[in-house]
């Protein structure tokens, strides 16, 4: 009979992935706050096109100031948001898989060492 212990490392991360139950990422609030990431620069530039279009169809400058604040104020601090929660999301997600990464290449650095003081301590009882 065979031993239901996974010996490498790569295997013993997976089951302990399986063993986590996260949720699908469509589910989740990140992927929500990442897809408003990449909605809200696009929203933030129409408005600013917008109250440029309209304050260039006025003659007077009195007119065309508080359609220049109203509307490029507020486009410009939305695709501000949007950029930052981009950024923000995209680069944890970048993080995640980096660090995960990072762990199985350890795993499997640790298992190559105690493989081989394995094989010293036989040679030495030998």
């Amino acid at each position: 009979m065979s031993d239901p212990t996974p010996t490498n490392a790569a295997d013993r991360l997976t089951e302990g992935i399986d063993e986590l139950h996260v949720p699908e990422p469509s589910a989740d609030a990140e992927s929500l706050l990442l897809k408003l990431g990449v909605a809200l620069p696009i929203i933030g530039v129409v408005l600013i096109l917008l109250a440029y279009w309209n304050a260039s169809g006025s003659k007077y400058v009195a007119d065309q100031v508080p359609m220049l604040l109203s509307g490029g104020v507020l486009g410009l601090g939305l695709a501000i948001i949007g950029l930052g929660l981009f950024l923000r999301f995209s680069l944890a997600r970048l993080l995640r898989f980096w660090l995960a990464r990072l762990i199985v290449e350890q795993q499997e650095q640790t298992d190559r060492v105690v493989e081989a003081l394995g094989r010293i301590e036989a040679k030495l009882g030998e």
